[in-house]
C-alpha cells in the first residue's frame, strides 16, 4: 500500500501493508514456511542468480519479514530496512557490513553492555580495531579517527546513564573524514528521534524493546540506504544466520501499529515519575533528558521530540539501599529488559552491565548504586505509589 502521509500514527498502522491478494485478509499473514516453491526450474535459477523477484528460503527472506521491514523503513525515514533475530544481531550485522578486517571503528563508550562486549572482545580477533571515546563531547570523536577508520558508532540516549550525544556534530565529523555513522536508536525510537533525518547513515534497533513493547518477542532492525541493507542481507545476515522468525516478525509488526501511542504515554508518565523522584529526599540524583537538571537538557530539546520512558537514579545509601528498594517493590517488576508495557527496574552494575569492567562502568557514570527504571503504561500514580512504599523501607 502506498502511503503519502508522513504522520507516524498513520505510517505505524498502514505503511508496508496491503490486503492479502489471495484471501483478502486485512491483517498480514504469518508465513511460517521454511522454503518456497519455484514455478519452474528457470524461475528458481533466476532467483538464485538474483535476477528475479520472489522467495527462496526463510533464512534468505520471508514475506512476513518483508512487511515488517517496509513499515520500519517508513517510520525511520530510511530507504530500506532489515529485520534480524535480536538487537545484538542487528548491531553485529550492521557493524560487520560497514567495517572489514583491517579496518577501525570509533565508538561511544556509553553503550549497551552487549555492544561493548561485541566491540571489545569479538571484533579485535577478527582484525577490527576499536577505539572507545567519550562522545558526549563530540570534539573527542575527530581526534580518534585514523586513516583506516570505516565507521563511527553512537548510542543516544546511552544505556543506562541516559547520556546524550550531539548527533549532528558527530555526523559532521564523520562526513569530513569520509566515514559512515551507525546509531542505536532503541531508547528513543523514531517517535522521539529520527537519526537519519540528522544525517546518520544507518540506524539500528533492539526491536525487542519499544517496537515490540509487550515482552514477547526478540528482534532487531537495521535501517539505512538500499545498497547497504542489501549487502547486509546477502552477506553478514545470511552467512552468520542471525535471522528473525516469521512469528516474531509478525508479533513486532502487530505491536508497531500502537508504537506512537505507547511511546507518547511512556514519555508523559516517565516525566511525571522523574519529577517525583527528583523531589524525593531519599533519592541522591535523577537522570532524565526531560528534566531541566539533566546536564544535556538543551541538547535533548534540540534533537529529540520526546524524552522517552527511561530513567536512571541513585538511592541514598548506595548498593544496599538500592537492593532494599528493588526487593520492596510490588507493581514495578525486577527484570532486565525495557520498553515494555510493564514498568521494569534493574541494577545495571550487578545485572545488565556486569560484564563491563568496573573501571569502565565508573568512567561512563554507571555507579554501583545506579538504578535503571523503564516506566511502563500503568497509571503513573500507581507507579509512584509503589516507589514511595519501597523507598519508605530504605529510610
Amino acid at each position: 500500500m502506498s502511503i503519502k502521509s508522513t504522520g507516524l500514527h498513520t505510517l505505524a498502522i498502514h505503511a508496508g501493508e496491503a490486503p492479502d491478494p489471495i484471501t483478502g485478509a486485512l491483517a498480514p499473514p504469518i508465513h511460517l514456511s521454511t522454503a518456497f516453491v519455484f514455478p519452474s526450474a528457470e524461475a528458481g535459477a533466476a532467483l538464485f542468480a538474483g535476477e528475479g523477484k520472489g522467495y527462496i528460503y526463510t533464512r534468505w527472506g520471508n514475506p512476513t519479514q518483508a512487511v515488517l521491514e517496509r513499515k520500519v523503513a517508513a517510520l525511520e525515514g530510511g530507504e530500506a530496512a532489515l529485520a534480524t533475530g535480536s538487537g545484538i544481531a542487528a548491531i553485529a550485522t550492521a557493524t560487520l557490513t560497514a567495517v572489514q578486517p583491517g579496518g577501525h571503528l570509533v565508538s561511544a563508550r556509553s553503550i549497551y553492555s552487549g555492544t561493548h562486549a561485541l566491540f571489545t572482545k569479538e571484533l579485535p580477533p577478527l582484525g577490527i580495531e576499536v577505539t572507545l571515546v567519550d562522545a558526549t563531547d563530540a570534539a573527542n570523536v575527530a581526534p580518534a579517527l585514523r586513516p583506516n577508520t570505516q565507521a563511527i558508532y553512537i548510542e543516544t540516549p546511552g544505556n543506562p546513564t541516559l547520556d546524550l550525544i550531539n548527533i549532528a556534530a558527530v555526523v559532521e565529523a564523520a562526513q569530513r573524514a569520509g566515514v559512515m555513522t551507525i546509531m542505536d536508536n532503541s531508547f528513543a525510537t523514531p517517535v522521539n528521534q529520527r537519526p537519519l533525518d540528522l544525517g546518520v547513515d544507518v540506524a539500528v534497533h533492539s526491536a525487542t524493546k519499544y517496537f515490540c513493547g509487550h515482552g514477547d518477542a526478540i528482534a532487531g532492525m537495521v535501517v539505512g540506504p538500499t545498497e547497504f541493507v542489501r549487502r547486509a542481507r546477502v552477506g553478514m545476515l545470511r552467512h552468520f544466520g542471525g535471522i528473525i522468525s516469521p512469528f516474531n516478525a509478525w508479533l513486532v509488526l502487530r505491536s508497531l501499529q500502537t508504537l506512537p501511542l505507547r511511546v507518547e504515554r511512556h514519555n508523559a508518565s516517565a516525566l511525571q515519575v522523574a519529577r517525583w523522584l527528583d523531589d524525593h529526599p531519599q533519592v541522591a540524583w535523577v537522570r532524565y533528558p526531560g528534566l531541566e537538571s539533566h546536564p544535556q537538557h538543551e541538547l535533548a530539546r534540540r534533537q529529540m521530540r520526546g524524552y522517552g520512558g527511561m530513567i536512571c537514579f541513585e538511592v541514598k545509601g548506595g548498593v544496599e539501599a538500592g537492593r532494599t528498594l528493588m526487593n520492596s517493590l510490588e507493581l514495578c517488576t525486577l527484570a532486565v529488559s525495557l520498553g515494555d508495557v510493564r514498568t521494569l527496574i534493574c541494577h545495571p552494575a550487578s545485572m545488565t552491565h556486569v560484564s563491563v569492567p568496573a573501571s569502565t562502568r565508573q568512567a561512563t557514570g554507571i555507579t554501583d548504586g545506579l538504578v535503571r527504571l523503564s516506566v511502563g503504561l500503568e497509571d503513573p500514580e500507581d507507579i509512584i505509589a509503589d516507589l514511595e512504599r519501597a523507598l519508605a523501607q530504605v529510610e
